[in-house]
């Protein structure tokens, strides 16, 4: 562990001294779970679930799944012994802890494109697999050599990027994929989060996609105490303050933030987190 990341570690978990009531904001395939071409079977790594019950057991914390995948597949996915909140779709979507819904609504126009998109793919995903959500055309191209993903990448931005930036629609590009898409992206999940907890809470985002990026950059802006955290197994360019690789140092990221929620100090921990270049 580098110096700088150990006392960045040690400060933001010293803000939880006192009555300090923290928000861990999550991200679940690639952070929580490992990548799979089949996403129902992305459980998440041993330990985890655990840890989370044991954290929301404290009754301090605010935690939250923030995810690319509908909201309504996480609670099955973490099995936890009692629900979290998830902010599904990117941040489209909201879905309770007591089973409540919301999801915000794109302009019929863009429901239209987005429907005519979808139909078209149907028909000919070009080798890639479409994932249909309710405000978004997916291409996934996880799995295939280089240069057939190359290939499907490719094509579907041809019929994509006409689109893009019209009656709300936009592209989202993740690892091994591009989404058409209409609404909040997780940054804007993030920001509303915060917004509904009020000033001063201390706050932690961990993510490993392209796509966390926003949430990086919202949770950077935080008055509070802040850790963005890059989970992720290879470095790669970052607005994340921190980057530690998944599972070992998730398992002791959460370890550490129980301990601080109890007052505790850990002993023994030996990981090697390093701090990452930012945008």
């Amino acid at each position: 562990m580098t110096a700088e990341t150990g006392k960045k570690l040690d400060r933001f978990f010293g803000s939880f001294a006192g009555r300090s009531r923290p928000i861990l904001l999550l991200d679940y395939d690639g952070t929580m779970a490992g990548f799979r071409v089949d996403r129902f079977t992305a459980h998440p790594w041993a330990g985890v679930p655990r840890l989370i019950d044991e954290i929301q057991r404290e009754g301090r914390t605010r935690i939250a799944v923030v995810t690319g995948r509908p909201a309504a597949e996480i609670p099955a996915m973490l099995a936890l012994k009692k629900p979290v909140e998830v902010w599904g779709l990117h941040g489209a979507e909201r879905l309770y802890p007591d089973g409540r819904r919301e999801l915000e609504t794109a302009s019929a126009a863009a429901h239209k494109k987005l429907n005519e998109v979808k139909e078209q793919l149907r028909r000919d995903a070009f080798g890639g697999l479409l994932e249909n959500k309710p405000n978004a055309a997916v291409m996934h191209w996880r799995g295939h050599s280089a240069r057939r993903a190359r290939l499907i990448e490719r094509k579907t931005r041809a019929l994509f990027e006409p689109f893009a930036d019209i009656d709300g629609l936009g592209l989202l590009e993740f690892e091994a994929g591009i989404e058409l898409r209409a609404g909040r992206d997780k940054g804007g999940a993030v920001k509303a989060i915060l917004a509904e907890a009020g000033p001063e809470r201390p706050v932690s985002y961990l993510g490993d996609d392209l796509t966390d990026e926003s949430a990086f950059r919202a949770v950077n802006g935080a008055d509070a105490p802040h850790l963005s955290v890059l989970m992720r197994r290879e470095k790669r360019a970052t607005a994340a303050e921190i980057w530690l690789r998944p599972p070992e140092e998730l398992r002791m990221f959460l370890r550490r933030w129980l301990a601080a929620l109890r007052g505790e100090t850990l002993q023994g921990e030996s990981a090697h987190p390093e701090t990452v270049s930012a945008y």
